[in-house]
């Protein structure tokens, strides 16, 4: 026979654990920060590219579906860490390297960043 107090713990626990899964897939404030500051004037705060820069440069919309499941972890770390020098649909493409800007956890948060901002 369960007590108040094993009931009240279980309901406690139980608000924590909600509380934690719903927190843990916010990016925290700092990786916040640094896609506004490095990322946010061609890719738009939302990630979907369209700023004047994001335009000019066609960048692509990351909040699809199809963008999320074409792009690999490993392809956002390469552009993040070596950037883009391309030409795609006669629009040029250039992003700086942040290699040297950028810690590897860094990078991870902006790529965990990218993947939440699916539709």
């Amino acid at each position: 026979m369960h007590t108040f107090g094993s009931k009240l713990a279980a309901g406690i626990l139980t608000l924590g654990l909600c509380v934690s899964v719903a927190s843990a897939g916010e990016p925290d404030k700092k990786t916040v920060r640094t896609w506004k500051a490095k990322c946010a004037s061609c890719h738009g705060n939302d990630g979907k590219g369209d700023t004047e820069k994001g335009k000019k440069m066609g960048i692509h919309d990351y909040t699809t579906a199809a963008w999320q499941s074409d792009t690999t972890d490993a392809k956002m770390k390469e552009a993040i860490q070596n950037g883009v020098k391309r030409e795609r649909d006669g629009k040029k493409q250039e992003m700086d390297p942040f290699k040297d800007k950028l810690k590897p956890d860094e990078v991870d948060a902006l790529i965990a960043l990218v993947r939440g901002l699916k539709k």
